[in-house]
């Protein structure tokens, strides 16, 4: 049964986050964006009227969102006192303030996304480090833990390309993360940033005959998936295709038809004027224009990726942890066999091996979320 102290503590923070958030200021907002969109002319400019509603998206999301808790914190209040009376049992009381207390964190969670990136889907690649089948049965696993977690937050993953491993496991990955026409399902690449580095892995090895303690390594790189509104420049002269047949799961005709893409851009960095080519390759569908399609809008995605990047100094730290997939540069271990998984940068530790591999993250995210706060520029 909770405490006269813990029901405050929830009563204090519902309205704390009332002030912070400014929820008086939103409505007022909300209704003066709302009326612009009743305008005759509104959708004569699709484009624009699609950042008009992602705007009001936005700013009811914020007044939902606190509506939900204020909700859950006057409803522990009312079965608070309904106990004295003998009206409710101590489990009730103790699974409202449960509620209560996701409602909060999850708002106050989302209020640490402050950057304009953030609200934005992902394309998410994972690469395996040296080390053969045992690096790339890793990186297959953490494929699977991170649609585990889209899974259980409402998002979906589309897999643009996959490299399989020799003999078990992936090379590598492109996944693009989205959830923005899902209720809550936003907030993609600010959630999963966090993941941003390499992943080292202890275990002992099911592919070694010995049974030895086998050290694996693998990188995770995390972009923001531009859509529509925002402006990328593709300089054409510099943007080459190839074509090739398909492999994997689709029967006979997969090898029928080239409907896989590969795009090369010539990328300039525009401060130190070097040069390195981009190379995307996508195998999504049988039709080839719509892997163009994807394989394009990853391009932009990695092109504002990059401008981004040198805008936001804090991304420099991360850019430097992940140079080299090796001892030393990990962000988070993976000891299997002591039953522990520690983040390096904020020291947040579990010994729930199990439900992190299979998606339980949020006490990662939130962790880094709260040692690396982003404000609005």
């Amino acid at each position: 049964m909770i405490t006269q102290d813990q029901l405050k503590d929830v009563l204090d923070r519902a309205d704390k986050l009332k002030h912070y958030l400014h929820i008086d200021e939103k409505q007022v907002e909300l209704e003066e964006e709302q009326l612009r969109t009743q305008a005759p002319d509104f959708w004569e400019d699709p484009k624009r009227a699609e950042e008009q509603m992602k705007k009001v998206r936005g700013i009811k999301r914020w007044i939902d969102g606190y509506k939900d808790v204020r909700t859950k914190a006057d409803e522990l209040q009312l079965a608070f006192d309904f106990y004295k009376d003998e009206m409710v049992s101590e489990q009730e009381v103790d699974n409202d303030y449960a509620l209560a207390i996701d409602a909060i964190e999850q708002l106050e969670l989302m209020n640490m996304l402050r950057q304009k990136e953030d609200p934005m889907d992902c394309v998410l690649k994972i690469n395996s480090g040296a080390g053969g089948t045992e690096a790339q049965d890793w990186a297959q696993m953490l494929m699977r833990m991170y649609m585990r977690w889209a899974e259980q937050h409402g998002y979906r993953v589309t897999i643009a390309s996959l490299l399989e491993g020799d003999d078990a496991g992936i090379k590598s990955v492109t996944m693009q993360i989205e959830g923005q026409k899902n209720p809550g399902g936003e907030y993609a690449y600010g959630y999963l940033k966090s993941e941003n580095g390499v992943h080292r892995l202890v275990r002992v090895s099911p592919f070694n005959a010995q049974g030895k303690r086998m050290t694996s390594f693998a990188s995770v790189f995390v972009s923001p998936l531009v859509d529509d509104t925002i402006e990328v420049y593709v300089d054409p002269a510099k943007l080459s295709w190839d074509t090739f047949r398909s492999s994997g799961a689709g029967g006979q005709n997969v090898n029928k038809v080239e409907s896989g893409v590969r795009l090369r851009y010539w990328y300039t960095d525009p401060d130190t004027g070097e040069q390195e080519e981009i190379l995307i390759e996508n195998t999504e569908t049988r039709d080839q224009p719509k892997n163009k399609e994807r394989a394009l809008k990853l391009l932009k995605s990695q092109l504002y990726d990059r401008a981004m990047k040198k805008r936001l100094e804090a991304q420099a730290k991360i850019e430097a942890g992940k140079k080299k997939i090796e001892w030393g540069s990990q962000i988070r271990s993976y000891v299997f066999d002591d039953k522990r998984v520690k983040d390096h940068r904020t020291n947040y530790e579990t010994r729930d091996v199990d439900s992190v591999m299979n998606g339980a993250l949020d006490g990662f995210i939130k962790a880094y979320l709260m040692e690396f706060p982003t404000t609005d520029e």
